[in-house]
């Protein structure tokens, strides 16, 4: 599965690298939803870079970071946010409504952070109890990769700003 990654991130087009991260996440962690969040501290602002289900997360939305906890969590402290119960997501989550209907009751965010910063997040969700602690430390190992396609988005689009 590296070597798939790796020839991922060698591609011209960003998205085969977040394809890849994607059927990596879904061979060692598994997700009903699955999204990639690219982070800009200076503008507050998240944006969708990758979705496994485009019609109701498309890649190319935006959401000003939230003021609460989850960002306490997973902005200021990097640390792994993980909501098993409805209850626990609908707390921390504007969109929880969308996300039962989806089936999932469960949440996993991964900060993913290169030189101090959290550049992105990856955003699992599944039915309620998913993220057992073998999961979690499965997507937990996942940094590394994770940080390499964050960074590969965050190259080609500072090479589609420069052009």
């Amino acid at each position: 599965m590296s070597h798939d990654l790796s020839a991922a991130l060698a591609d011209p087009d960003p998205q085969a690298a977040l394809g890849a991260l994607e059927a990596l996440v879904q061979a060692t962690v598994g997700a009903r939803l699955y999204t990639v969040m690219a982070l800009d501290p200076d503008t507050g602002m998240a944006r969708r870079v990758w979705t496994s289900d485009p019609d109701t997360y498309p890649v190319g939305g935006e959401k000003p970071l939230p003021e609460n906890r989850w960002t306490e969590i997973v902005i200021r402290a990097r640390r792994t946010w993980v909501a098993n119960t409805p209850e626990e997501v609908a707390e921390l989550l504007f969109d929880h409504a969308t996300i039962a209907r989806l089936g999932c009751g469960a949440a996993l965010n991964l900060p993913v952070t290169v030189g101090g910063r959290v550049i992105g997040t990856v955003n699992l969700l599944d039915r309620a109890g998913h993220f057992t602690p073998d999961r979690v430390a499965a997507a937990e190992a996942l940094r590394l990769p994770a940080q390499a396609v964050l960074m590969r988005v965050a190259l080609a689009r500072a090479a589609d700003g420069a052009a």
